[in-house]
């Protein structure tokens, strides 16, 4: 069973970006993800769309 959310890391494996690429996208809002305390997280399904290019 996957995960519904990603840690960080776990989204630039994901994606193929690096986590720098990733948190300097989550800073200008280029990215969709929420805050839970000091973490960043991503909802799986969101991002897949995203990257898939249907989200924009």
């Amino acid at each position: 069973m996957n995960k519904v959310t990603l840690t960080i890391k776990e989204a630039a494996e994901m994606t193929g970006l690096s986590t720098s690429t990733i948190y300097n996208m989550c800073a200008s809002g280029q990215l969709p993800h929420t805050k839970a305390r000091s973490r960043i997280l991503f909802y799986r399904p969101t991002l897949e769309k995203w990257f898939a290019g249907e989200l924009l």
